[in-house]
């Protein structure tokens, strides 16, 4: 009987700690961002996604991938420290009027290393719909 309550107990802690272990470190404002609609004249558009680094440690992008060559990305280069916030931007340039979904994929390494994907999304029109 002993064992069996020594089992159980030994078995949540393991848990426990594994729980935390698996706690995401980055915690983005948003995951998606919707520009709307925006004639193709508008030009690029940009967004800034802003995240808060919840872990005990600094933690730093070590890369970001557009999931195409019309979406460029900026991000905050230096170590971000715990309780402090951070930013991936990412800037979509019309080539055509059409709706869009595009994704950035970003590598976060230091406390518990993540991939976060951020979405954009909208629709480009030619500039006489808009009005």
């Amino acid at each position: 009987m002993k064992k069996g309550i020594l089992l159980i107990i030994v078995c949540t802690i393991a848990n426990m700690v594994y729980a935390q272990q698996a706690d995401t470190t980055a915690v983005f404002d948003k995951l998606t961002h919707d520009f709307g609609v925006f004639a193709k004249s508008d030009g690029p558009q940009t967004y800034s996604f802003a995240f808060t680094n919840k872990g005990s440690v600094p933690i730093t992008i070590q890369k970001v991938t557009s999931s195409c060559g019309c979406t460029g990305s900026g991000w905050t280069k230096e170590p971000v420290a715990p309780g402090e916030k951070g930013y991936v931007t990412a800037t979509y340039t019309p080539s055509d009027v059409a709706a869009f979904n595009k994704s950035v994929t970003v590598n976060i390494a230091g406390g518990n290393p993540e991939t976060v994907v951020l979405r954009i999304r909208g629709r480009v029109t030619a500039p006489a719909e808009n009005r």
